[in-house]
């Protein structure tokens, strides 16, 4: 990786910090694209304006807004942010990387794509918008289309639920659980694809490393479980039991019953490409994830 200068829209987020501090460890130069500017950073404007830097090998985009951010209403104004931050992100890091000589294009997308109608789904499996963010996956992965003839590789990532300590889910779910208030969401039936991040990174880091790794990848843990199997893995790993669950109308009052699909509905999705690039995931099963994510003193180790 030393070799390697990687652009990264979204490098101050969750996902994108986590990326960034890996590629760096491994050697490789990283620039974020940020609305604030600073060392070893561009801002949007001056994307659009002077286009990939030189130099630059690979660029990554995890941009967007954190859809489930219990604080924010889910209004008309919020909807359009949440489009905005991935769709016209992403359409302007495409479009730079069109006018570039820049290797590889990874950006995320999310497992919305498919319908969560119990069915099982790979990375071959076309489907159909149903409802707004199974649109908003569609566009998203639209908006980071490069032309035909470009010869940028290009790798579109369907992240699950991304496991964590430092962020995502997990840090929400944590205080909860740690004072015995949690349990499972809704009936706890509906599936749960998830990932643990440490292997999410690795996964995009697969992608710019491998010249034969191109289209679209399910960024998801091979071990299918419903939510109330991750509850269960989860309160166990903190010794703590896990008798309350939160009923659905609950869950639409936080959240409006539109965005609440995401944790009262879920996908039965399986990572078929992933599994037959020779991807080896360091927690391929929701118990050895949770083990991690609950460790005393837990650090991201990158």
């Amino acid at each position: 990786m030393a070799l390697r200068h990687v652009l990264i829209g979204g490098g101050t987020g969750y996902i994108g910090s986590c990326i960034q501090k890996a590629l760096k460890g491994q050697g490789a130069k990283t620039t974020i694209i940020s609305r604030m500017p600073g060392p070893s950073r561009m801002t949007w404007h001056e994307l659009e304006s002077q286009g990939i830097p030189s130099g630059v090998t690979d660029v990554i985009n995890v941009a967007g807004q954190n859809i489930l951010d219990a604080t924010r209403r889910w209004t008309p104004g919020f909807k359009q942010n949440v489009c905005n931050s991935r769709i016209e992100t992403t359409k302007a890091l495409a479009k730079a990387v069109a006018s570039s000589d820049v290797k590889s294009f990874t950006a995320i997308s999310g497992v919305a794509y498919y319908p969560p109608d119990g069915k099982e789904y790979t990375e071959e499996d076309k489907c159909e918008p149903y409802d707004f963010l199974s649109e908003l996956c569609h566009d998203w992965e639209a908006a980071a289309q490069l032309p035909k003839d470009s010869k940028t590789r290009q790798v579109t990532i369907r992240s699950g639920v991304v496991l964590g300590r430092t962020g995502g889910m997990v840090l929400q779910l944590f205080p909860s659980f740690l004072l015995c208030l949690g349990g499972h969401m809704g009936t706890g039936k509906q599936y749960m694809p998830w990932i643990h991040i440490q292997d999410l990174v690795r996964l995009f880091e697969h992608a710019i490393c491998n010249e034969n790794i191109k289209g679209v990848y399910n960024g998801v843990a091979p071990q299918v479980i419903t939510n109330k199997e991750f509850t269960k893995e989860f309160a166990s790993a903190l010794w703590r039991p896990a008798l309350l669950p939160l009923p659905p109308f609950i869950i639409n009052l936080i959240f409006g019953e539109e965005r609440a699909k995401i944790v009262l509905e879920g996908q039965k999705v399986i990572p078929k490409r992933v599994l037959e690039s020779n991807f080896e995931y360091k927690y391929p099963d929701i118990q050895s994830a949770c083990d991690n994510i609950t460790t005393l003193g837990y650090m991201e180790p990158f």
